[in-house]
């Protein structure tokens, strides 16, 4: 049996960054928190707390800190129902944390979703990623569920198919005219002649457009950064470069037009989440499905073996 006091401990340290806020959080002593993450260590004969000047959770840590929060939850869930807190305006909020790429929180997963939080009193706590790297954060235990691109479903986890986002590439009239020949066709060269605007450092869109569309692998090209969705379309806008962008984001856009006309790159989306979930985060899970199904493209059919 895990000792309940102990993996409070673990997790306050890794939640709050350090064993002098853990320990405040917590209101016990430094010594207090530190003999407790160390019993818990010489229970299962392993590390859990890389310790440094930025403390983190070992992969066992990691698996814990999952356990901790699954608890804390379906915890949550139980007392709501037997104290019928559900039908009582005063119920306790509940706290849930995703993982989600910028270009879907706002265009159809915060719409979408909206609903049930504030019906539930659900709390979201989202962390921004690329879609090819938001299930790292679920696989170290820090959210519930995640949309990524990621559709092998990791250890202990459940992988639904969403949809697609397509997403075009566009640039302010003016640039998207000057990527062209005399004879208007596009031209690579005079493209790659102008920086791209970027998200950040892990997207991987514009190469994708690049290699599908042009042939194109790892080319260099100048490039912007910009990791906020608004900052990013308005560099776009402003002239700065080209980009590629959701399709859902250039309706009223006329400072946004497509450079290469109906050259698309689909990203398939999954939400990935724990397959024991609380009542709090199945309800969150059933809003996201829907929601997708509302504004996403239909995912395509696995070709017959």
């Amino acid at each position: 049996m895990l000792d309940a006091r102990q993996l409070e401990a673990l997790a306050a340290v890794v939640e709050h960054r350090g064993f002098g806020p853990a320990a405040q959080a917590l209101s016990l002593t430094l010594a207090a928190v530190s003999l407790r993450i160390k019993a818990l260590e010489d229970t299962l004969g392993q590390r859990l707390l890389v310790r440094g000047k930025q403390v983190r959770a070992t992969p066992a840590g990691q698996a814990l800190l999952g356990h901790v929060k699954q608890v804390r939850m379906m915890e949550a869930d139980l007392l709501s129902g037997l104290q019928g807190t559900e039908a009582r305006s005063g119920v306790r909020w509940q706290s849930l944390s995703v993982a989600i790429n910028a270009d879907s929180v706002a265009s159809w997963f915060l719409p979408g979703v909206a609903p049930v939080l504030q019906r539930h009193r659900l709390l979201l706590e989202i962390l921004i990623d690329d879609q090819d790297h938001t299930h790292d954060a679920l696989k170290s235990g820090d959210v519930i569920g995640c949309v990524t691109t990621l559709a092998e479903p990791m250890r202990g986890c459940v992988a639904e198919p969403l949809g697609v986002m397509r997403y075009r590439c566009v640039a302010a009239p003016a640039v998207a005219q000057r990527c062209r020949t005399p004879a208007g066709a596009v031209s690579p060269h005079k493209l790659l002649s102008h920086p791209a605007i970027i998200f950040n450092r892990k997207d991987a869109l514009q190469d994708a457009f690049l290699a599908q569309h042009f042939g194109l692998k790892q080319p260099n090209y100048p490039r912007h950064f910009a990791p906020a969705v608004e900052a990013f379309e308005t560099a776009i806008e402003l002239g700065l470069g080209w980009g590629m962008v959701p399709e859902q984001h250039l309706a009223g856009r006329p400072g946004l037009q497509e450079v290469l006309p109906d050259a698309t790159v689909d990203v398939g989306l999954y939400w990935q989440h724990w397959a024991r979930e609380s009542i709090s985060a199945q309800r969150l899970t059933g809003a996201v499905k829907a929601a997708a199904r509302q504004h996403l493209r239909p995912m395509p059919l696995a070709n017959p073996a």
